[in-house]
């Protein structure tokens, strides 16, 4: 199980990084950089030549090499890396009962992933296509740390997480999907500014519902409100609540406090009008929060199922080592 624990920390990871570069080309107006799919110009390897052979394209190099570096490590990196932590994970099945369907949502996820992947060019990077790759790829996350949460060793007489913990940080999961996504239907629509001040818009708490581009932005901002208001629930019911483990506790209060930083950016990319390294840091740190309550949910749930499977005299159920 060690293997599986170290390769899916690393899969984590990598597949954290492959969403904050996303982000990247997606900020920089790359996506379309290579307009072809998967090969980039019909080439396999774009040259620096490249600019000058194709006739008004229109990009930078560097634009075409942040979308091919992209689609490289997506495609010559994570998928080998991800279908070994699937081997690893059903050759170790019998000792976890999640990890055989885990290992089998993965591997479906990834394939749809490079599917949607050349969708998002094929259909010109539309706001639905660039926000649905981006939704796979981090239910492709919360997968790939239920699989790491479940190879790792349990101490016994670990106290059992309360109840209220998973369905709360589920909550505050599906809020953080939903405003990501939205996120990126906000910046694919061209949304990005349409509301031009915080944390009000134009001046109002609503939108004018007539101008399409101040709904999509608001609806984002809304979603965002609710995760973090998740999430600052989670914090106060874990300092309230006696009965939460310490290590739950302490990420409770770190996801708590990553979420306001990301509002602050948010703000920022507002005041100072979208500058790439605030919008980028806006999602890498809202990736980041979104991992860490969703390895919270699955610490919980394995917290209160390992305190449930220990048998008297300390015997622990053998399908926790």
């Amino acid at each position: 199980m060690n293997a599986l624990r170290r390769t899916a920390g690393l899969t984590a990871v990598l597949v954290f990084g492959m969403i904050v570069l996303g982000g990247v080309v997606r900020t920089t107006n790359s996506g379309l950089s290579c307009p072809d799919w998967p090969t980039c110009y019909g080439h396999w390897l774009p040259l620096p030549s490249l600019v000058d052979e194709v006739p008004n394209i229109g990009y930078d190099y560097y634009q075409i090499m942040l979308e091919w570096v992209h689609r490289l490590i997506g495609g010559m990196i994570l998928g080998p890396l991800t279908l070994v932590v699937a081997w690893l994970g059903w050759r170790n099945r019998e000792l976890h009962p999640r990890l055989a369907p885990s290992v089998m949502l993965m591997v479906l996820l990834l394939v749809v992933q490079g599917l949607l992947g050349g969708l998002t060019v094929l259909d010109r990077n539309s706001p639905w296509s660039v926000a649905l790759h981006l939704g796979n790829a981090l239910i492709l996350l919360v997968v790939v740390l239920g699989i790491h949460d479940a190879a790792r060793r349990r101490e016994p007489g670990t106290l059992a997480a309360p109840g209220w913990i998973r369905p709360t940080a589920l909550v505050a999961m599906v809020t953080g999907l939903l405003a990501m996504m939205s996120a990126a239907i906000t910046a694919k629509s061209g949304a990005s500014l349409a509301c031009y001040t915080w944390p009000a818009c134009n001046g109002g708490l609503v939108p004018d519902w007539s101008d399409g581009g101040e709904v999509i932005h608001m609806i984002h901002r809304y979603l965002a409100a609710a995760f973090a208001i998740a999430l600052l629930t989670l914090l106060v019911g874990c300092l309230r609540d006696g009965r939460v483990p310490q290590e739950v506790r302490r990420q409770s209060l770190v996801t708590a406090l990553l979420v306001l930083v990301q509002v602050g950016f948010g703000a920022l990319v507002i005041v100072l009008e979208v500058p790439i390294w605030k919008a980028v840091l806006h999602q890498a740190t809202g990736v980041l929060t979104f991992a860490l309550v969703s390895d919270l949910f699955w610490r919980a749930r394995s917290t209160a199922a390992a305190s449930s499977h220990h048998l008297p005299g300390g015997i622990r159920a053998a399908g926790l080592r």
